[in-house]
């Protein structure tokens, strides 16, 4: 059935056709994305691999002798991997970072129903090889869960959502440590000073140095005292940055939603490299999720307004309940969204940072507006010489050129070796 004769039809019918494919949780979706995983279910056909474990026996297991009860069993081989779930229930571990790739493991519907499994869950278990018909591997049984073993049944204890959790305003400082000569970095912390738990919001446009602000970023966190973990989602993108941002980040979780993708596909990409933050920040874990860009993403979506849910995950949380999410995320001026995605996620953050393609394009580094990045909860951040310091900057910087400050905070960085070296001599 195509979009354009789901699109004429009345809400109770589109429900009707969903309850019939098995789409779950139907009722809670919108309507333009309970047509397209109504049809996500018509194009994808039925499930290839068995789901019942009576039929999958029958298929693996032949006995050696006609009167020998005792079944060959296959080998198997213990795999780890991030769960991917699919319009149908079933789902597949995801290996090699959040994205599809080969030897990705495949799940059954009744394993993530009978462990409460949610998308984004690190799932843990013994695999065996595809049997006769199938074309992928098959976990044989669920043993780890997020490192724990999962609760089944009656007995189960009930996960945190973070939705339920209390958020409270960031409070504890993120203390980058860039590279000496990464004075884009170096300016970012300066100005805005990072908290676990924030929302920031980077400005930017197309060759504005966003991508060398991420990476470095990225950097910095990783060589923090606290180092949270990182997630790194990526929409449109050519595949050759997928390999730069693993040679930056090798041990951690990539999401590559790369641009031959379709629009359906990128967003599913994205979709799980937030449930697997959500997942690790409601298990006690500090993570920060990077996301370039949220116009990219809101185009995939063809609904601005969507990427409100993604920006908005981000929060600090009560110390008692778990940890806490980070969003750093881009927005892109001058590209087909109009600005669209910017106006729907703008005022929600807690921290933004600009950055000035005309700058960047004129050689002047850091392509940075300092009057035009803020943070929120400042006082909470700083000690209160620093705090001082900070303010004296900002008042010699302010009322200038572009040009002219971006080439004063260039001079104070180039004449010392860390940010606490420039803070002291202030």
């Amino acid at each position: 059935m195509a979009e354009s004769e789901l699109a004429d039809k009345h809400l109770s019918e589109l429900h009707a056709e969903a309850a019939r494919l098995g789409v779950p949780g139907y009722r809670m979706l919108r309507r333009e994305a309970l047509i397209e995983a109504i049809t996500a279910e018509v194009e994808d056909g039925p499930e290839v691999q068995p789901t019942d474990e009576a039929e999958r026996a029958e298929e693996e297991y032949e006995p050696a002798e006609p009167d020998e009860r005792e079944r060959r069993e296959p080998e198997t081989e213990q795999v780890s991997g991030v769960l991917d779930r699919t319009y149908r229930g079933y789902g597949f571990l995801r290996l090699r970072g959040l994205e599809p790739a080969p030897g990705d493991v495949y799940i059954s519907a009744s394993q993530i129903r009978r462990c409460e499994l949610r998308l984004g869950d690190l799932v843990s278990g013994p695999a065996r090889p595809p049997a006769r018909g199938e074309r992928y591997p098959a976990l044989v049984h669920v043993d780890l869960v997020n490192g724990v073993e999962p609760a089944e049944g009656e007995e189960g204890i009930e996960r945190p959502q973070l939705e339920d959790l209390t958020p409270i305003a960031p409070h504890r400082r993120l203390r980058l440590d860039p590279d000496e000569a990464d004075l884009l970095t170096r300016a970012v912390d300066l100005l805005v000073p990072l908290a676990l738990g924030q929302r920031v919001l980077v400005r930017a446009a197309p060759r504005s140095g966003r991508t060398t602000l991420l990476r470095g970023l990225a950097g910095a966190i990783q060589r923090t005292e606290e180092r949270p973990g990182l997630v790194v989602l990526l929409v449109d993108e050519r595949p050759e940055e997928a390999t730069a941002w693993s040679e930056v980040l090798p041990d951690d979780e990539l999401a590559v939603a790369t641009a031959e993708m379709s629009p359906r596909e990128q967003a599913r990409v994205a979709d799980l490299a937030l449930e697997r933050s959500k997942r690790r920040a409601e298990a006690g874990e500090d993570v920060v999720l990077i996301v370039d860009s949220l116009s990219r993403l809101a185009l995939a979506r063809r609904d601005p307004a969507d990427v409100k849910q993604l920006f908005g995950a981000g929060r600090e949380l009560a110390e008692e309940e778990a940890g806490s999410l980070t969003v750093i995320a881009t927005t892109l001026d001058g590209i087909a969204d109009e600005g669209a995605a910017r106006e729907a996620v703008e005022t929600t953050e807690n921290a933004l940072i600009r950055l000035d393609p005309e700058l960047a394009a004129a050689g002047v580094y850091p392509a940075l507006r300092p009057e035009d990045c803020r943070v929120s909860g400042e006082e909470e951040l700083r000690e209160p010489e620093e705090l001082e310091a900070a303010r004296e900057l900002r008042a010699e910087l302010a009322g200038k050129e572009p040009q002219e400050a971006a080439a004063l905070l260039r001079e104070r960085l180039e004449r010392s070796r860390t940010n606490a070296e420039l803070m002291a001599d202030l």
